[in-house]
């Protein structure tokens, strides 16, 4: 059966990082340098600007967001009287932070680039932890741009898009949020992964930018839906909505040397999406 988005919101520079909390979509605007939200009737707001770009999104059981920084490289806290610096983690990595997920316990994991510049190849790079009180270290090493990633609800399982290198890792949960037992939870042979998210029955959809698509994967590697996009790419994705089961979707289109035309899409879905805090 074809199915078809519908636009949401547009008028965007590059949206990235969609979390479904509390009711509404928060994603950040990584070309406009804005962290924004939007609701079901795209009703949207903007909740920050900022001087650097967004990528990461989280939220403390305080209601706290936690943003990521990229060329910083902090983990900022968006408290009522402004953003703050929640973790440095410029000692951990030479250039642009990435896409994160913070878990019910208040840990946030985070990727980086893993490259020195814009133009120099990624190359194997680590996993930051940082906890709820804003200590950051190193728990998992030697991964090729890590991206989009989620935490499964019972907090034991931590899987990670390692977009250069092709495939979804998995790793348990230690009770300290240490990472151990890495495995290929699926590996793509014709494509990078960027954002993902996980459904009610452990499946996860991947966007996959190179062929404007998002993809239902099961664990081992078996794509079981695939849905297109039109005129556009598709960068991120998000389950979410009043019932968990609409699949929103981050798009932007590279036209003449610029992002334009980014947008918020969505579409119903059968399996809703399980809760991130």
């Amino acid at each position: 059966m074809k199915m078809e988005t519908k636009i949401l919101l547009s008028g965007l520079g590059f949206p990235e990082a969609p979390r479904w909390h509390n009711g509404k979509l928060f994603f950040s605007d990584f070309i406009g340098k804005k962290v924004m939200a939007v609701d079901e009737n795209g009703k949207s707001e903007v909740l920050v600007k900022m001087q650097d770009s967004p990528s990461g999104l989280g939220f403390l059981d305080d209601g706290s967001m936690l943003i990521v920084s990229m060329q910083k490289r902090y983990l900022m806290r968006l408290d009522p009287d402004g953003l703050k610096i929640h973790a440095d983690l410029s000692e951990f990595t030479q250039f642009n932070c990435n896409d994160s997920v913070t878990d019910a316990h208040g840990r946030t994991y985070l990727g980086n680039w893993g490259t020195k510049s814009l133009e120099s190849p990624a190359e194997p790079t680590c996993i930051i932890l940082v906890t709820k009180d804003g200590d950051a270290r190193i728990v998992a090493e030697s991964l090729i741009f890590p991206n989009g990633c989620i935490v499964t609800p019972d907090c034991k399982t931590f899987i990670v898009a390692e977009t250069f290198g092709g495939k979804l890792t998995a790793f348990d949960i230690e009770s300290s949020g240490n990472l151990i037992n890495r495995r290929v939870w699926a590996e793509f042979k014709d494509f990078a992964p960027d954002g993902i998210c996980l459904d009610e029955e452990g499946a996860i959809w991947v966007a996959n930018p190179s062929k404007a698509e998002v993809l239902r994967v099961l664990e081992g590697g078996k794509i079981i839906s695939i849905i297109k996009v039109k005129d556009t790419n598709v960068y991120a994705c998000a389950l979410g909505g009043n019932d968990g089961r609409t699949l929103f979707l981050c798009t932007s289109q590279y036209l003449e040397g610029k992002r334009k035309s980014g947008r918020i899409e969505l579409l119903k879905v059968e399996v809703p999406g399980v809760e991130i805090p």
